[in-house]
Parts: C-alpha cells; structure tokens; sequence
C-alpha cells in the first residue's frame, strides 16, 4: 500500500513537471529560465531595481520617498519579539521531560492561542487599511484590543466603524480601544 502512494505521488509531481515544461516549450513568448532566479546578477538587478529611498521625477531630480509607518513596524518588531521569546519558552516547554503532560497540553494550547491571535491580528490590520488608512496596528491582549490607525484625524463616526469592525471580526474583544497617529515621523 506505502509503495502505491509513494508511486501515485510520484507520477503527479512528474505529470505537474511534464505539463508546465511542455507550457514554456510550446509558448516561445514566454521565455522563462529558472535559473535566472537563483543567480547573483538576478539578486543584484532587484537590488538596483528595487524599492529604493530616493525616487527619480521627470526633470532628473530625486524626492525623498520613506515608509509613513516607522512607528508601526517598531511596534511590530517589539511585539514580535515579546511574541518570538514566549513560543521559544513554550516550544522548550513541551519538548522538556520536566513538565506533566497537563503543562505540556496547557502550553500547546497557549501557543495555539497565540497564533490565532497573530493570525486575527493581521487581518484585523488588513482590513482597516482596506478602509482607507495608510497603515494600521493591531494589538490584542486577552479582551482588550488597541487600534492605532495613521490618519491626521480621526472622527467619533470612524472609529466607531473601526471598533465594530474589531469586534464583529474578534471574537471577545470587549474592551477595544482606537488611536491614530499623524502622518509625522
């Protein structure tokens, strides 16, 4: 039975391989070299490409272009951090011979918990930008909720919006509170 399943598998991954050869073989107007992803002129050509801090404008000049959100991504850092420290504790938990199996199931648990709130937390952040912020940051504390949204101000009838959108997406989120932050970094 192993041997079929090894066997079925592997004439997949080798029909998917045949059909996408056979695609850039017979469409000549796609000329696509896997290679080029993996060579260093590919990495350097991004780099020169890519998002850079200047801009170039019509005349030749250059105009400063940053991320409006700093504040935002070191409060994502910090906060990933703290949240990094936690499951290296609770992955060191469950593989110890220390623990019961109750502490052990207890910071599964815990660490399941913390992924979903990441996982809601990012779409929590997803979503308010989907309503017109610039940037937003989410953080979620057991029933307590902070939304820092970027905007120059923010009216009673936008951040009501924003904290029934939390707690219509958040399941016990009780107490959620919503601050902006200007566009001054």
């Amino acid at each position: 039975m192993r041997v079929r399943r090894r066997t079925v598998w592997f004439m997949t991954l080798l029909s998917l391989v045949a059909v996408i050869s056979v695609y850039y073989l017979v469409d000549p107007a796609k000329q696509f070299n896997g290679l080029t992803i993996f060579t260093d002129d590919a990495l350097q050509q991004t780099a020169v490409t890519g998002v850079t801090d200047q801009e170039a404008t019509k005349d030749g000049e250059t105009k400063e272009v940053s991320s409006p959100s700093h504040l935002f991504e070191e409060m994502r850092m910090q906060v990933s951090d703290e949240r990094s420290q936690l499951r290296e504790q609770l992955t060191t938990k469950i593989g110890s011979k220390d623990y019961t199996a109750e502490q052990k199931s207890e910071a599964y648990n815990e660490m399941d918990n913390l992924i979903k709130q990441e996982s809601s937390e990012a779409m929590l952040e997803m979503l308010i930008k989907s309503l017109g912020y610039s940037d937003a940051f989410v953080r979620a504390d057991a029933d307590k909720v902070q939304v820092t949204v970027m905007a120059e101000e923010l009216s009673k009838a936008q951040a009501n919006e924003i904290i029934y959108l939390v707690k219509t997406e958040m399941e016990g989120a009780n107490d959620v509170q919503v601050k902006f932050s200007a566009n001054n970094y």
